[in-house]
Order: structure tokens, then C-alpha cells, then sequence
């Protein structure tokens, strides 16, 4: 795409409402990620819910690839200031996951736990907003290893910091806790339409 063609794009998205203030559009897909890429086995991995509900759920490859399946187009911003449209992702919606276990009433917040020991916080009514998905393919295709494979947290609403690639557990928390990078000054919510990029 041209650069007169790319900030075309930019303008019609600003004025459909659907770049954020500072953001600027991206075709590609930048990678970024704390640690080295890791290895999967699928004889060995697995999933796990845990936290506040009343009987801990534990999957296998096998038994977590065999979930119905879902697709949802959403945009991903993030926090590095780019935007890239019309994702189209594939997997486990989170409501479908969350059909699975029995929610205490103290639960309103989750803990997403990734390979690396990356965390990530959000709200549990984010999590469970229709378009958030435990993404298995992009556009058609499996992730690719640095992208996530074999699953990624995908949050559209939030700062792709909340879209925990290699993720491995989701925890159920009575209260709102930082994760990794909210621990070190990123902002606890992260709005990209607010602009909440740090703490500060």
C-alpha cells in the first residue's frame, strides 16, 4: 500500500470510529514478546481454569482442540502505537470455555498465565465479551510460533499486552492484581481508545 493510499486507510478508519487516538495503521505484523519463543509438545501441554470456581478444569491438547470452534474479525491495537485491521481469528470463544466450569460469586477479575512466566490481568467482563477468543489460527491459518502457537489470549478491547500468546491458565480472582507488565508501569486496564498506555 502507497503512503498516500495507507493514510487514506488511516482517515476512513479514524472517521468509522475505529483507529485510536495515536495509533497509526499497520499491514504488517510487528512481533513482540517477553522471553524466547518455547517449544510445544502436544503430548505434554495442557490448560487449566483455576482461581474461584468450584471444581478446577484441566485440559489436554487433544481434549482443548476438540472444543466447537469459532471465528471473529476484530482489530488489534497496541500499545507501541500500531493498529492492524480485520483480523480474522479462530479457536474457543471465552464464553464457550467459561460454559465448562461454575463461577463463584466472588469472581471478577482473571489472571491470564502464559509460557515465560507472563501474566496479564483483566476484567472478567472483558473476558467475557463476545469477541474475546482463545485463538488457535490467523487469517485462515494456524498461528505461526512466534504469533502464539499453539493458543493466544485475543482481547480486542484492550491493548494487545492483554492478548497473552502461549497461553497455558486462566485464574478466576476476587480482585484486580497486575500482571507483568502492568506490574511495570503499563496501565492496569489499558484502553486503547483512552489512550491508557501507562500507569502514570
Amino acid at each position: 500500500m502507497q503512503s498516500n493510499e495507507r493514510r487514506e486507510r488511516e482517515r476512513e478508519m479514524r472517521a468509522a470510529g475505529r483507529l485510536p487516538p495515536g495509533q497509526s495503521l499497520t499491514l504488517k505484523w510487528p512481533v513482540l514478546h517477553v522471553g524466547s519463543v518455547p517449544l510445544f509438545n502436544p503430548r505434554t501441554w495442557d490448560f487449566r481454569v483455576f482461581g474461584l470456581v468450584e471444581e478446577q478444569l484441566r485440559l489436554s491438547w487433544e481434549e482443548f482442540s476438540n472444543l466447537p470452534q469459532s471465528e471473529v474479525c476484530a482489530d488489534m491495537h497496541c500499545v507501541e502505537r500500531w493498529s492492524r485491521f480485520d483480523n480474522h481469528w479462530g479457536g474457543l470463544l471465552a464464553t464457550e470455555l467459561m460454559r465448562r466450569v461454575k463461577l463463584r460469586p466472588e469472581a471478577q477479575h482473571v489472571m491470564v498465565h502464559g509460557e515465560n512466566n507472563y501474566t496479564a490481568n483483566l476484567p472478567i467482563s472483558d473476558f467475557l465479551c463476545p469477541t474475546t477468543i482463545l485463538a488457535l489460527r490467523h487469517d485462515g491459518e494456524p498461528l505461526t510460533a512466534e504469533h502464539g502457537y499453539p493458543l493466544r489470549l485475543v482481547v480486542p478491547s484492550l491493548y494487545a499486552y492483554k492478548s497473552v500468546k502461549w497461553v497455558r491458565a486462566i485464574q478466576l480472582l476476587d480482585r484486580e492484581s497486575p500482571g507483568l507488565w502492568e506490574f511495570n508501569g503499563y496501565h492496569i486496564y489499558g484502553d486503547p481508545f483512552k489512550e491508557q498506555r501507562s500507569s502514570s
